[in-house]
């Protein structure tokens, strides 16, 4: 039996070994968290490129015209032709765009451009993160968006 002035608690050296172990676990765990986060972000934004891009393709074949799908590397963001709407994606994800020769605007614009028929002129769009990269392939002659890890 304990003697009757013990006190029960905890001693300060076992607090510390406690806060120690905590400290260390944190700091094992938070890049995994962040990574992860990270990684949904860039998925995100190529789900968003693809979406677009199919989109494209839906009205070219639906309104029986041309539509296509411009992308400003420079500027992280994307629009369809005959659409108001902007797409921005975030800063810290990098763009590039592989398409015709022929549908480069500029040093750092480009588009990949839908036809009537479904087709496209092709294309890819790359974005990645870090070592972390997906692309987003257009098929020239089925106008079949794709995205690859």
């Amino acid at each position: 039996m304990p003697p009757a002035n013990a006190q029960r608690g905890f001693t300060l050296v076992e607090m510390l070994v406690v806060m120690t172990i905590m400290v260390l676990a944190y700091a094992v765990t938070a890049p995994m968290i962040s990574a992860g986060v990270s990684g949904a972000e860039l998925k995100a934004a190529a789900r968003q490129v693809a979406a677009g891009l199919r989109k494209a393709r839906s009205e070219a074949v639906a309104h029986k015209n041309e539509v296509a799908l411009t992308v400003d590397v420079e500027g992280r963001q994307f629009d369809l032709s005959g659409d108001k709407r902007v797409y921005r994606m975030p800063e810290k994800i990098e763009i590039s765009l592989f398409t015709a020769q022929s549908e480069l605007t500029g040093a750092k614009t480009g588009a990949i451009r839908f036809f009537p028929d479904g087709s496209s002129t092709g294309g890819r769009v790359t974005l990645s993160l870090g070592e972390r990269k997906y692309l987003v392939d257009v098929d020239w002659m089925t106008g079949r968006v794709k995205i690859l890890d």
